[in-house]
């Protein structure tokens, strides 16, 4: 029989004296594997990001709560600290864009410590801006360049905001900050392409647009019909074509223009892409440019200055916009101490436009 002097073993009650065996400590991946979800979804619960859905939240914070959970500090600060990248995160369609771009936002960043990442991404994917909040977090980003039409969607923007990471976005309209934003003034540069076509005496012109989920599409739109409303032109809805600022889509948009009883003498396609399918279209049924379909395009990409024959088009700087971009992030709000920078495009007259010939 034991002695009454001899005290019951409390070596697993964790009353805190030596040896005490210690109740163990839930981690994040114990929340994340009776919750369900991943560690990274209980990281953004955590940090109060927006993307989590509300019945996965409450979820999420009742475990946390239930068992007194707290993220270890030095942890967090570790995953929180920035890195020295800066991404270009985008959904446009061409490819002479984009790498225009990234060259412009390579020369801003040339001589910091910054490194380029590139992002590209689908806006009508379901699961986007789970993709998205999850390359911002894995990243921790120095800063991000959004060209359109990224650039125009107002909940990237607040995520980036939440993950105090900078931003510029590159846009047709103001929607943002001066020190967030740089306008381009599409409708500007459409308008002068419209009068060049007026004034060299055509009048049934039509149109290939962008995308309608694109903001410069309908700028683009909207200056040349008011370019060619100063001489008393219109475009007829069966004069105005969808196309997806891509190669293909601008061969198929003109064949059906090409195709109309009264054919258009002039085409102004919504970028230079679109514009060089409009010359494939026209060999294929005998047509020569200018002489028989003048056709005006948008970005100056080098392609426009390379084809036979030479395009016309907008030049819009698209590398000088890369690299303001870049510059703007890598010296912060004092970068845009003049306000808002804002870009004029302006039309470059080459070869592929002419009077029509009656």
């Amino acid at each position: 029989m034991a002695s009454s002097d001899e005290k019951p073993d409390d070596s697993d009650t964790g009353l805190g004296r030596p040896g005490a065996r210690r109740k163990p400590k839930i981690t994040i991946n114990d929340i994340a594997r009776m919750a369900g979800v991943s560690k990274k979804t209980v990281s953004r619960v955590i940090n109060d990001a927006a993307t989590v859905k509300a019945s996965t939240r409450d979820k999420i914070k009742a475990l946390i709560k239930e068992y007194d959970f707290s993220p270890d500090p030095q942890a967090r600060a570790l995953a929180f600290r920035r890195s020295f990248l800066v991404a270009m995160i985008y959904d446009n369609p061409s490819p002479q864009y984009i790498v225009n771009m990234q060259r412009g936002i390579l020369d801003a960043l040339a001589g910091s410590s910054c490194q380029l990442v590139i992002r590209p991404c689908d806006r009508n994917a379901p699961d986007f801006y789970d993709m998205i909040s999850e390359f911002i977090e894995q990243q921790r980003l120095f800063g991000a360049v959004l060209p359109p039409s990224v650039s125009e969607d107002d909940h990237i923007a607040e995520m980036l905001r939440e993950a105090d990471c900078p931003y510029v976005r590159i846009a047709s309209v103001e929607l943002d900050e001066p020190h967030r934003m740089i306008r381009t003034r599409e409708a500007h540069g459409a308008a002068e392409a419209a009068r060049h076509l007026a004034r060299l005496g055509h009048r049934r012109i039509a149109h290939i647009r962008g995308p309608e989920s694109f903001r410069s599409s309908h700028e683009r739109l909207r200056g040349f019909q008011d370019g060619l409303s100063e001489f008393g032109l219109h475009l007829k809805d069966d004069d105005i074509v969808f196309g997806g600022y891509t190669y293909e889509t601008g061969y198929e948009c003109a064949r059906l223009l090409l195709a109309k009883p009264e054919r258009p003498t002039a085409i102004f396609a919504g970028n230079d892409e679109m514009a060089l399918g409009v010359y494939k279209a026209a060999r294929e049924i005998g047509l020569t440019v200018p002489a028989d379909i003048s056709v005006v395009g948008f970005d100056d990409t080098p392609i426009a200055s390379r084809i036979a024959p030479y395009l016309t088009t907008v030049h819009s700087p698209i590398r000088d916009i890369g690299y303001l971009a870049g510059k703007l992030l890598v010296e912060g709000p004092k970068g845009a101490k003049g306000g808002l920078t804002s870009i004029t495009p302006e039309l470059v007259v080459r070869e592929s436009t002419a009077a029509p010939a009656f």
